[in-house]
Formats: C-alpha cells, sequence, structure tokens
C-alpha cells in the first residue's frame, strides 16, 4: 500500500493500517506535515463544522488525552478556556449558536458580560454583549502527533519517504505503478490519496472524477503582548467568525478567519488579509497591534457538504479517497486514522464511531459525483 501525502491524515491513516499491510508513505516535502498539519492553529474544538466533525472529534478525544504507551513523551493536550463572542448588533446569532449546537455539547454555557471582560481584560465592552463558554476546548501538540504517529508506523514496519513527489500513476492488472519525479517507480495495490490540496489533482493521474475539493487558505500571525500575562487566556473566536485569537507561547495568535480559494500550492499571506485581521482585532481589543512577530498561511481544504472525503473510488479500482479535513484534521485524526483503515480492511466503520452516527456511505467520494443524465 502506498499513502500519497504525509500529513497528519496521511500519517494516522499509515500508522494504523500498518498493522495488516506493508505500507509506504510518499511524502513530496523535505518532512511531514510541511503544509496544513504544521501551521494548523491547533486546537480541539467540539461543536465545530457539522455534526460528523462533531463525532469523529470527540471519538478521538481519549486518544489525546489517553495515548497508547510511548506514543509521545509529552502530553497531546492540555486544557485552554474557550470563549465565543458576540458584539450588540449580533447578539441574537447567540441564540442560533447555542440552539445549533447545544444538542451535541450540553456543556456549552452563556456567561455573562463581567465574567467575560474578566477573562479577557483587552476585550472592549461593546464587542463582548454576549459570550458563550466551552470547557471541553484543549491546546493539541501538533508536533508531537504527528511524530507519534510517524514512530507508530516505522515500529510496525511501515516507512516514510520523503521528497518524493508523484508525477505518473498507472494501473496494470490489479498492481499500481507509481513514478516520482525523482525518476524512482513503486509499485502497490492500494494507492491512498493523502494529498490535502493536491487531492484532485492526484485522483486525476489515476484517472478518477473530481470530487470537488477547494484548497482555501487561512491565514494567521503572531503579535506581541509582552505587556499582559495572557498564558491562561481563553481561544476568543467571534460569532460569525471575523476572526479568533489564542495565547500561544508569550504571543496573541491571530487570524480573519479567512477562506479565500487558492490553487494548491506553498501558501503564503496576503498583505490585505494581515490587515483585516488586525483591524477587526482592534476593533474587539485595546490592544493596539505596534509589530507583527511572524506571519504565514496555509491551506485548508473542503469539499461541497465540508465533510471529509473517505474511501475507495466508485470507479477506479484500488484507488482511496482520504482529503477534505478542512480545518478539522488535526483534532479528528485519531478517529479518522482508524476509520481510513477500517475501510481499506474492508471493515465496517469501527463501532464506537459508528455509535455516534457516523457511516461509511455519508464520507464515501461517490456522495459527491452527479448522478448520470
Amino acid at each position: 500500500m502506498l499513502v500519497i501525502g504525509g500529513g497528519m491524515a496521511g500519517l494516522s491513516c499509515a500508522a494504523h493500517a500498518s498493522q495488516f499491510a506493508d505500507v509506504t508513505v510518499l511524502e513530496a516535502e523535505s518532512a511531514p506535515g510541511y503544509h496544513s498539519s504544521g501551521r494548523s492553529a491547533a486546537a480541539y474544538i467540539e461543536p465545530y463544522i457539522n455534526a460528523t466533525v462533531h463525532a469523529l472529534t470527540t471519538a478521538s478525544r481519549d486518544f489525546f488525552e489517553r495515548p497508547p504507551a510511548g506514543f509521545a513523551a509529552v502530553a497531546l493536550v492540555r486544557p485552554r478556556a474557550d470563549l465565543l463572542i458576540a458584539g450588540p448588533e449580533k447578539a441574537h446569532l447567540i441564540d442560533d449558536y447555542l440552539a445549533r449546537w447545544s444538542p451535541l455539547c450540553p456543556d456549552l454555557a452563556e456567561v455573562n458580560h463581567t465574567v467575560a471582560l474578566a477573562q479577557v481584560p483587552i476585550l472592549r465592552p461593546s464587542a463582548v454583549a454576549r459570550a458563550v463558554s466551552d470547557p471541553h476546548v484543549m491546546d493539541i501538540d501538533v508536533h508531537a502527533l504527528l511524530e507519534g504517529f510517524r514512530r507508530l508506523l516505522t515500529s510496525r514496519g511501515g516507512v516514510l519517504t520523503t521528497n518524493r513527489r508523484v508525477d505518473q500513476l498507472s494501473r496494470h492488472g490489479s498492481i499500481w505503478q507509481v513514478r516520482c519525479d525523482s525518476g524512482s517507480v513503486l509499485e502497490a495495490d492500494i494507492i491512498v490519496n493523502a494529498s490535502g490540496s493536491w487531492g484532485e489533482a492526484v485522483g486525476a493521474l489515476a484517472g478518477a472524477a473530481p470530487v470537488g475539493l477547494v484548497p482555501k487558505r487561512r491565514t494567521a500571525l503572531l503579535i506581541d503582548a509582552s505587556a499582559h500575562a495572557i498564558a491562561d487566556w481563553p481561544i476568543v473566536h467571534e460569532v460569525e467568525s471575523a476572526f479568533y485569537f489564542k495565547p500561544d507561547a508569550g504571543r496573541i495568535l491571530l487570524s480573519p478567519a479567512d477562506e479565500t480559494p487558492s490553487a494548491p500550492c506553498d501558501a503564503q499571506p496576503d498583505e490585505l488579509d494581515i490587515a483585516i485581521a488586525i483591524d477587526r482585532f482592534e476593533g474587539a481589543a485595546t490592544l493596539a497591534v505596534r509589530k507583527v512577530v511572524h506571519r504565514w498561511a496555509g491551506l485548508r481544504s473542503f469539499v461541497a457538504d465540508k465533510m471529509p472525503v473517505v474511501g475507495f473510488d466508485d470507479a477506479v479500482e484500488g484507488f482511496f479517497w482520504l482529503v477534505g479535513q478542512g480545518g478539522f484534521g488535526i483534532q479528528t485524526s485519531p478517529a479518522m486514522g482508524r476509520l481510513s483503515a477500517a475501510l481499506l480492511r474492508g471493515e465496517a466503520v469501527p463501532a464506537d464511531i459508528a455509535a455516534r452516527g457516523v457511516r461509511a456511505e455519508h464520507l464515501a467520494p461517490a456522495r459527491l459525483r452527479a448522478p448520470p443524465l
């Protein structure tokens, strides 16, 4: 089995699949997790995207809190307070948010204006007409998680190779031949397409019909906050995702939560998006942004229904899709690794994940293909 893509999706799948198959991971860059996986905001948030993402997230929680012995030398997660805020003109949206998410996340709690401002003293009173707290949010150590899956893969006999960009796929009988730009040729019975923003391009190499995968740029920056003791501040989200910010190693990580469609690439921040992030932040907080310490961007890839695409292609034998994890690939990776490995082996969705309402047919690429005329 060859897994194309050494990000979180590819490595978590490969680590689990290596229990029953010979697995090689092909990573185009010089290190795993170079693109989206290495540029994540690194948060575990249960009320996110939709009910399926919520289910995959909660099915991952036990792994994060109690990983297998030897998986990581440090804790994978630590608690992080969370605050969703709305100004006066958007206060009514808090009711919509609670109506949507409280049935799945019953511990969500509205907090009063005074409590919210005490948690984050730089917030302007005018920016916090209403606020909601989520007690289950956590910071994720993305490096430790990615490295843990890499070690798990190799301990089971799997192989991770870097600087192997795939430029040709061809099937001969029951075997795929995979040619890389280095000139090397490998063979496998199954190809797993875990290539992130390049998912459609890899699918096209295999002759698979598109699934409608769209990479979208997300911008982030670090700003100085040395005048404040911020370590215990919550993640702060605006109710309509106009921005979010969180403590990050003594600085504030800020994003305008942009989702700008992009071609697959090594994403770079746009100056306009940086300016928008600062403007929105300063509109909600009294801390003036005097210096941007660091800035970056990453691509988060989605299909139309914002669900992951997991399963064998309905028309191309031996070609397995594992793309479309958007902004939730890190927080769902333990469950997604188990789920994708089970489907690769021809098994049912793992029982604990199925009990949360996740069905293989809801994730399969066939759901995204237009019916024949």
